[in-house]
């Protein structure tokens, strides 16, 4: 029964594929392409103020003139973010949404989700900003039907999109970049772009980073307070990728993608009891490969195909400490199959139907102690409508998941079916003004890891996965006033309601942990954003950004007990960030703040467990010229000019003050 399943499934894909790259040859020579939408003002903008879910984007040029320079940075300007950063750079640093864990969170590259069967996190440090043209976070169902299955199955999305080549007059573009900064920092990268011909063209980016990460810190211990330096803190990556693209006009057309990133780092931990000693090392090697086609066969329907291969071989290992003998090591590795196939049906120009495939295998295999070597086979299929016209957005989606467990050892976890509903709505209330009203509703699950289900000893294959639902209403409004020479003005205000079901949490039992469905949280907040630019004299712009969060996360499992009403851990009340850039024809400046309330490491909200609130700035400088044939830019910053000592994650201590300087030259 089970080898039949597969083969259905396997055989409609096949079928599927097959449809989308044959049919492509028939495609109605009048056929157009649908582009997003956007607000047209003065300077163009992506139209996130139209959507009807929050929706906050940075492109390209906002990360350059704010001087980012790690995607991390880039995502806590996002309001309702909770990043966690296990100190400096070569830390950890992982994403969660309105108080949902890091495994609620998709992160998708260039279209596909990028995945981790066995922990249910993504690093979002295995990426550079180097190559990326926007940035975008899509929390709950977006307006954007015309995608994988796998981006509805989420609570949100971290969506990463890299640059396409240009060409104008030249057929080929060469840019190197060369960074360096405090604790060892060193880092260079190089993307070169060729056009092939009219149909076809070629991009290479390659990346080299490395640092000591010693930076010092204050430890307080309450009689006293020490000076310490951080250890076994150092990083080497490197990282490539490659692209091929095809524009076969009516034919459509492909993107190919290659990708290896390979790392190498220390693991600090945590300081504690005046003890800083770490010898643990982490070494990971990630590559993929992965395809898209689209393609317009007529004016009415549209179709994509993507295939991925994934595999990730991680290696961990402990020398023990100073007083013990003996090497520790455990390696584990991963491989993804995935396919899908998606349909996009117009019958009206206001109304839109769309029809998504997706399947895919995850494999584990490790060398720790009693490994049951699990495997999981998922099926998801999405059905979407879509009613849009210049006033009204309605949208409503259907998730059907079909998960199949595999051992080769011991018991596997049940097998899951379960339909997930969607349904969201944009109203624009005055018909002159762009003022709208928005309301989303989502119902989700998260399915347990490899780690839940089947990690040694703490492992439970009775799981049940995570349900999540989310209530989301709000305003927004966007203008632009050319009387007060004001490019562009916009405001979005949301508040949220969210609750999760059997959440998954580890708890102790007779001698050992255990995961348990065990958790219920009960989320709500506010959201605030504001984005504003104005036009100055002697052609000078000043840009301006804020993000406002409030978030009441409370644990609700179990009236009376110690827990019960409870902040979760690591989750803030307040949170913020403020941005502010001037660009002129001299240099340009930017300031970033960033703040964040005080929260708990622990489920107890104890003075013990209490972690203070802290403030952090950043001041960047800029500036473009050209030279001969090239484009010179440099670019320098002071990180926490103010030198205050915090941690994002109990016990890992975060840099203190720190200096960075590049130049980047195009040509």
């Amino acid at each position: 029964m089970l080898f039949s399943y597969y083969r259905k499934t396997f055989l409609f894909i096949t079928l599927t594929v097959f449809f989308l790259f044959g049919r492509g040859q028939e495609a109605d020579t009048l056929a157009t392409r649908q582009l997003s939408d956007v607000e047209v003002v003065e300077k163009v903008r992506p139209g996130v103020t139209r959507e009807a879910t929050p929706v906050q984007r940075l492109d390209k040029e906002r990360i350059e003139q704010l001087g980012l320079q790690d995607l991390s940075e880039a995502v806590r300007r996002f309001s309702g973010v909770t990043l966690k950063d296990y100190g400096g750079i070569g830390g950890l640093k992982t994403v969660a949404i309105r108080g949902f864990g890091t495994q609620h969170t998709a992160v998708s590259y260039d279209g596909v989700t990028i995945t981790d069967a066995q922990s249910g996190q993504v690093d979002i440090s295995r990426f550079s900003l180097d190559n990326i043209e926007s940035v975008s976070l899509v929390i709950g169902q977006g307006d954007e039907i015309f995608q994988t299955a796998r981006m509805f199955a989420s609570v949100g999305a971290l969506q990463l999109t890299t640059s396409v080549p240009r060409f104008t007059d030249r057929r080929y573009w060469v840019a190197g970049q060369v960074k360096s900064g405090s604790f060892g920092l060193a880092n260079s990268s190089l993307r070169y772009e060729q056009k092939i011909s009219d149909i076809y063209a070629l991009t290479v980016d390659g990346d080299w980073l490395r640092a000591d990460g010693q930076y010092e810190f204050k430890v307080d211990y309450g009689d006293t307070i020490l000076q310490e330096k951080r250890s076994n803190s150092d990083i080497r990556t490197y990282r490539s990728e490659i692209n091929f693209y095809a524009d076969w006009k009516q034919q459509g057309n492909l993107r190919a993608k290659v990708y290896y990133f390979d790392s190498h780092r220390g693991l600090p931990g945590s300081v504690v009891l005046y003890n800083d000693y770490h010898t643990e090392r982490l070494q990971n090697k990630n590559t993929f490969g992965q395809l898209v086609y689209e393609n317009q066969l007529n004016t009415r329907f549209r179709v994509k195909g993507q295939a991925k291969f994934d595999y990730s071989w991680t290696r961990y290992r402990d020398f023990h400490s100073r007083y013990q003998e003996g090497v520790q090591t455990d390696t584990y590795k991963q491989k993804e199959t995935y396919v899908s196939a998606v349909g996009l049906y117009q019958p009206h120009q206001t109304v839109s139907i769309s029809l998504a495939e997706d399947f895919f295998m995850n494999e584990l295999d490790a060398t720790t102690p009693n490994c049951v070597f699990p495997s999981r086979y998922t099926s998801l299929t999405a059905f979407s409508s879509q009613y849009k016209d210049s006033r009204l957005t309605v949208t409503a989606g259907l998730l059907g998941t079909y998960i199949v467990e595999k051992v080769e050892v011991g018991e596997a976890a049940d097998n899951r079916k379960k339909l997930s509903p969607s349904v969201s709505l944009s109203y624009r209330v005055l018909r002159n003004q762009n003022l709208r009203v928005r309301f989303s509703y989502k119902n989700i699950f998260r399915n347990p890891t490899f780690n839940d289900l089947y990690y040694d000893r703490m492992g439970n294959s009775k799981l049940l996965p995570e349900r999540a639902t989310q209530y989301n209403a709000g305003l927004t409004w966007s203008s632009s006033l050319a009387g007060l020479s004001l490019d562009y003005i916009s405001l979005t205000a949301d508040g949220y309601y969210n609750r999760v079901h059997d959440k998954i949490v580890a708890l102790p039992t007779m001698f050992i942990w255990k995961m348990l469905n065990m958790g219920e949280v009960k989320m709500k907040g506010i959201d605030l954003n504001v984005s504003s630019r104005f036009r100055l004299p002697a052609d000078i712009y000043l840009q301006t950004d804020g993000s406002y969060s409030w978030q009441d996360a409370t644990d609700r499992t179990s009236e009376g007990s110690k827990i019960y009403g409870h902040q979760i851990p690591y989750t803030p009340c307040h949170a913020g960030s403020v941005s502010v850039s001037l660009e002129n024809p001299w240099v340009n400046v930017s300031w970033l703040l960033t703040a964040v309330g005080e929260r708990y490491s622990l489920a107890q909200n104890i003075e013990d467990n209490r972690m203070d609130r802290y403030v952090e700035q950043q001041i960047s400088l800029n500036k473009s010229f050209p030279w001969k044939q090239c484009t010179i830019r440099l670019q320098g910053e002071v990180l926490n000019p103010g030198n205050i000592n915090y941690d994002v994650i109990h016990y890992y201590p975060m840099p203190g003050r720190s200096f960075r300087v590049g130049v980047k030259v195009t040509y």
